[in-house]
């Protein structure tokens, strides 16, 4: 292993097995060496200077040749080109790239991530020149063959922090049909930026756009999707200023029920700007500070919005769509890019208000493009693997919750799950483990549905002004409403992370005894479409693991000013080798490690999802409500340790003290060798092999619907 780096492609034999079944083998041949960069510190030891891998995955330090380290200080953060290989007697040798600069700039973790993610966040010149001649404003020619709804009062509902505006709502009460057959419900208008009619097939600004995929989100800092000409000016629906947009008008039935659709293209003009508390508060209190700033007519269309909602939440309820209530948290940082204070993020009224409307005119776009037979991405999430049902029954077993989910679960039944559980003391265990057991959702050309949401079929279509596989469903739905077929442009081939996950489809397809995701005909279109989502889909995880690293080190960063303090928490996840807790304060989580819990033996219960000591019988669950003290923090490694500080530990020790005590006592008086002291002191180390097994293990908690309101819509 020391002629290989992280990311390098092998050939590997397999030698044996372990004592837990688990193969080992031998690097016979490197196929390939990986290309990416190396971001890390500079640093000089003994003479000899050496950049030392941000990345403890590269397990290396990097040597700089004597000479080619002047353009920057030791200590600085810098990017490595590899310029030979390590090998069996040798390190790596590179030569210095890039400097970034000091590891305490603010910003600086940002620019670590994006490097070390390879996330996209230069344009190229050609983009750049191409946007630079798109006018400042919507001219006549724009209008031109478009619906002119710049009387209609479209509304724009976003967080506070928000820049870019790609979604405007309006409703107004409605009938469908005459007399007594007449049905009561509420035209619904969902109007999202027409980026499409900007950004052209295959242009320059098309191929960076689809190089990023998706817009990405830091804590002070957005790398978008398009330059900010487009993402911020002329794309973004801003209050009083005309834009072109793509309207999905809906008929909605007092029951939900989405009874007539239709797309087209139009001019608007936002009549105004509202935030997700502002509409809270006029909704919550209709002739408060807050509405009487407004005026009755703005009143009165948010009141429509709320009827329509109602209704859609109705439909919701009876299709049995998995609706769990999760903290999210908000990070807010100084001026240098510290963190402040970390509080939750809040799901108000407003928030399920836009999400309801965004979901219906995805419902909408997915119906329009299948009918329309054409190929379109679709968001895709598909129910539980076998294994995971397996897992899950056995869990609801030893829990003794009573109710099981089937072999092909419906999302009802999770939902069923969750409301009867709500009111036990452990309802957040065991809703934790309902969305575990649920795969991540992707975009693909197959319609599978969506098991989340209870949808036949689902697309994204309300945000392509951060989301490229929204901006793909706009261009099929414009040709189909122009009569004509859409063809994708030459775009690059995706990449070593799409082909896993194209991988891991496959394999859980292949548990699930299906065949593989395919189009029937299996052409160059097809595989073309295939392609471009697992592309998106790909890019979609590389986003959320760049921003997580980010959140990681900022709250590392803010946690090492709370060395030696001691908080309440509450343990969030249970594994081989420790407890993970959430602070209730401060919203960070940090592991407890098995060998901080007590002197004595403690067995994983997987079905349980617990650690139970063998004398003292304690355990620990999700759930389970602890005090700690910060311990170490690693900042290099994103890590934030804990120790437990309270009677629980002391509990626990006493219990296994007394424990112990009484068998000797009892081996004494039957006249036996005293064995419980050897068991005991070896409890220890058999914990920390267990550790050293699972060491680098990572959790995976599934999301099963967009959630935290405006960036997750």
């Amino acid at each position: 292993m020391r002629a290989v780096l992280h990311k390098d492609r092998v050939k590997v034999r397999i030698v044996r097995n372990d004592r837990r079944g688990r193969p080992e083998g031998r690097v016979l041949e490197i196929v390939e060496r990986s290309q990416q960069p190396i971001i890390g510190r500079l640093l000089q030891e003994s003479g000899v200077w050496i950049v030392a891998p941000e990345d403890k995955r590269y397990g290396q330090d990097v040597l700089i040749p004597k000479g080619a380290a002047q353009i920057a200080k030791s200590g600085q953060v810098v990017v490595v080109e590899l310029v030979g290989p390590p090998a069996l007697y040798s390190q790596p040798v590179g030569r210095i790239k890039e400097v970034l600069g000091e590891v305490d700039d603010p910003g600086m973790e940002i620019e670590i991530a994006v490097r070390k993610y390879s996330v996209p966040h230069e344009f190229s010149q050609a983009c750049l020149a191409l946007a630079r001649t798109l006018p400042e404003s919507v001219t006549e020619a724009d209008m031109q063959g478009r619906i002119d709804l710049r009387d209609v009062p479209l509304v724009t509902i976003d967080g506070e922090d928000a820049r870019d505006f790609d979604d405007a709502v309006y409703c107004e009460p409605a009938s469908r049909g005459r007399g007594k057959s007449a049905v009561k419900g509420w035209r619904l208008l969902v109007a999202i930026a027409d980026v499409s009619h900007y950004v052209e097939n295959g242009s320059a600004i098309d191929i960076d756009a689809y190089d990023r995929a998706t817009s990405v989100y830091f804590p002070r800092r957005v790398i978008p999707m398009l330059p900010e000409k487009l993402s911020n000016g002329l794309c973004s629906l801003n209050p009083e200023v005309e834009r072109l947009c793509m309207v999905c008008d809906m008929f909605v039935s007092d029951a939900g029920e989405v009874l007539a659709y239709q797309f087209y293209p139009a001019v608007m003009w936002s009549h105004a700007r509202f935030t997700y508390n502002e509409v809270a508060a006029i909704l919550a209190n209709t002739k408060g500070p807050e509405a009487l700033k407004r005026g009755k007519d703005r009143v009165d269309n948010l009141l429509n919005l709320l009827g329509v909602y109602e209704s859609l939440a109705k439909a919701r309820a009876q299709r049995g769509a998995v609706d769990f209530e999760t903290t999210e948290t908000q990070i807010v940082c100084d001026d240098n890019g510290r963190i402040e204070k970390i509080i939750p993020r809040t799901r108000n009224v407003a928030h399920r208000v836009i999400e309801e409307a965004m979901l219906a005119a995805n419902v909408c776009s997915a119906d329009f493009i299948a009918a329309g037979k054409q190929y379109g991405l679709y968001r895709v999430h598909e129910g539980p693997t076998p294994e995971k049902i397996e897992v899950l029954r056995n869990y609801l077993r030893a829990t003794g919750v009573g109710m099981s989910i089937s072999d092909e679960p419906s999302p009802g039944e999770f939902q069923v799950i969750a409301n009867a559980t709500k009111d036990r003391p452990d309802a957040q265990q065991i809703h934790s483990m309902l969305l575990r057991s649920m795969q991540q959702a992707i975009y693909t050309p197959i319609n599978s549905g969506h098991f989340g949401l209870a949808f036949e079929g689902y697309t994204h279509f309300t945000s392509p002004i951060r989301r490229y596989p929204d901006l793909l469903v706009h261009r099929v739905i414009k040709s189909i409403l122009n009569g004509s077929k859409y063809h994708l442009p030459n775009l690059p081939i995706p990449g070593e992370a799409h082909a896993k996950l194209a991988r891991r489809l496959e394999k859980t397809q292949a548990a699930r005894g299906e065949s593989a995701a395919k189009p029937k005909k299996s052409n160059a279109e097809s595989m073309g479409w295939q392609a471009a989502g697992l592309h998106c889909s790909a890019n979609e995880r590389r986003a959320d693991e760049a921003s997580r690293d980010v959140e990681a080190w900022l709250k590392c960063k803010y946690m090492h000013q709370h060395l030696g303090e001691e908080f309440s928490g509450v343990v969030s996840s249970v594994t081989s080798f420790g407890l993970f807790v959430t602070l209730d304060a401060l919203f960070v989580e940090g592991l407890v490690h098995i060998t901080e819990l007590g002197g004595e033996y403690y067995r994983f219960d997987e079905a349980r999802q617990e650690l139970r000591g063998e004398r003292s019988g304690m355990r620990y669950a999700i759930g389970t409500r602890v005090n700690v003290q910060v311990s170490r923090v690693d900042l290099d490694g994103r890590r934030i340790d804990f120790r437990l500080v309270t009677d629980e530990l002391t509990a626990a020790r006493s219990a296994s003290e007394r424990s112990g005590t009484e068998e000797r006592r009892r081996e004494r008086a039957a006249g036996k060798p005293q064995g419980s002291t050897a068991a005991r002191t070896e409890s220890a180390p058999a914990n920390r092999r267990a550790a050293r097994d699972t060491r680098g293990a990572k959790r995976k908690m599934d999301s099963t619907h967009q959630r935290g309101g405006r960036k997750r819509k």
